[in-house]
């Protein structure tokens, strides 16, 4: 390696891509192409960087395996930026086999984060957990480390288990500090942003007031019965009951806790589970099934029972029943609390990390876009989409998945 490459590679690693440029702009060497890429790459500069990325690959001899492993995992994190979910996760894999297997332990964690990163936006929690916990980051230098931390604060508020990841910010911000580079340390302020900044909705007792993840976490350790409408299931500290695949039972439960301890007359759940302005005796013969389909499902939480004029839930114990809602809810709020991350997201990467049809996210997509919440652009495969952020909450909270705590069962 000669001198200009080694200062440039340290200026990189020091968070300063305009000092590593200075020393490698005009060279096309397979070294200087890569950190060229990763320059730009900081720079935000990114279809710049995955095509000099892509010549230092093509550059690299057969046997330069370290080097062409590291463009890999750059051209991976770029891909992750991008939300390029398509992108095959066994490059990366094998990428990250290779840097281990040479000793490179520094890129190859970063491998390893990327590929845990990656698994979180796609919803698959365990999966990230278990791919973290083969990681040791004590050896790691600072940056790693920051890197390695905010990654574990992500799993944790999935989880919606804030002392963890207060915990985990807090060891991120000291290994930011002591890297020294002020990207790195606004990306740790910017998550504990996030941490206090409501998170939901709490109603009870026919009152509403906004939580921060703090306090989801306390009432879920509580002896409370949670209706949670952010991930449409019922629980209580020693169960849950996912209702996410039986919508109309949702909102009769849903529509049951905001009531409790009242009741709720028939033609108002009708209007709710079935959106009908009259009950008619057809409605009220469904009703009449769907709550005793509700009454099984919930059985070991909660007795559903009539009144006089419609349906009340019994808790049959000490505690209440409270709701928990996003902070803000309306339709496709899936789609938009992904779009809401101020990244650009292709509509086949949406539908990868929604679960849905390709066709109904470009359908939902077409909807949103006639209303102006979020805009489009390019043409064909390289079309874009990009959403309004959506203030006062963290978007991915949002996201409707596992129960907490409870995905491995699920």
């Amino acid at each position: 390696m000669d001198a200009l490459i080694a200062a440039a590679a340290r200026a990189l690693a020091r968070g300063d891509p305009v000092g590593a440029l200075n020393r490698v702009a005009l060279r096309d060497d397979a070294p200087a192409l890569a950190l060229r890429g990763i320059a730009m790459a900081q720079l935000g500069d990114l279809d710049r960087a995955k095509t000099l990325l892509q010549r230092a690959t093509r550059a690299f001899g057969a046997k330069e395996t370290v080097a062409r492993a590291r463009c890999v995992v750059a051209e991976a994190e770029i891909a992750l930026v991008t939300r390029d979910l398509r992108r095959p996760a066994k490059a990366l894999e094998a990428a990250r086999v290779a840097l281990d297997a040479h000793g490179d332990r520094v890129n190859a964690a970063h491998a390893r984060h990327l590929e845990v990163r990656r698994l979180l936006l796609v919803g698959r929690v365990a999966e990230a957990e278990r791919a973290l916990a083969k990681l040791d980051p004590a050896p790691l230098p600072p940056a790693s480390r920051a890197a390695h931390e905010l990654v574990v604060a992500g799993i944790a508020v999935r989880r919606l288990q804030a002392k963890a990841g207060r915990a985990a910010l807090a060891r991120a911000a000291r290994a930011a500090g002591a890297a020294g580079i002020p990207a790195l340390t606004a990306e740790v302020e910017s998550a504990f942003l996030l941490m206090n900044t409501p998170a939901a909705r709490l109603i009870a007792r026919g009152e509403e007031r906004p939580v921060l993840l703090d306090e989801i976490e306390v009432l879920l350790a509580s002896g409370n019965l949670v209706v949670d409408a952010c991930r449409h299931i019922v629980r209580d500290p020693q169960r849950a009951v996912s209702l996410a695949t039986r919508p109309v039972l949702f909102a009769l439960a849903r529509a049951l806790g905001e009531a409790w301890p009242g009741d709720v007359p028939r033609g108002t759940l009708v209007a709710r589970a079935f959106g009908a302005h009259e009950a008619d005796e057809s409605h009220r013969a469904r009703l009449r099934v769907e709550i005793g389909r509700l009454r099984t499902a919930l059985r070991m939480l909660v007795d559903v029972h009539a009144t006089k004029r419609g349906f009340a839930l019994a808790l049959g114990r000490t505690g209440e029943v409270v709701v928990l809602a996003p902070p803000v809810e309306e339709s496709h709020a899936a789609v938009l609390a992904f779009l809401a991350d101020g990244e650009s997201w292709s509509s086949s990467a949406l539908a990868l990390a929604l679960g849905a049809s390709p066709r109904t996210v470009q359908r939902v997509l077409g909807l949103l876009a006639a209303t102006g919440k979020v805009h489009g652009f390019g043409r064909g495969p390289a079309r874009r989409w990009i959403g309004q952020p959506l203030p006062g909450f963290p978007a991915t909270l949002l996201l409707r998945g596992p129960p907490p705590s409870d995905e491995d069962q699920a």
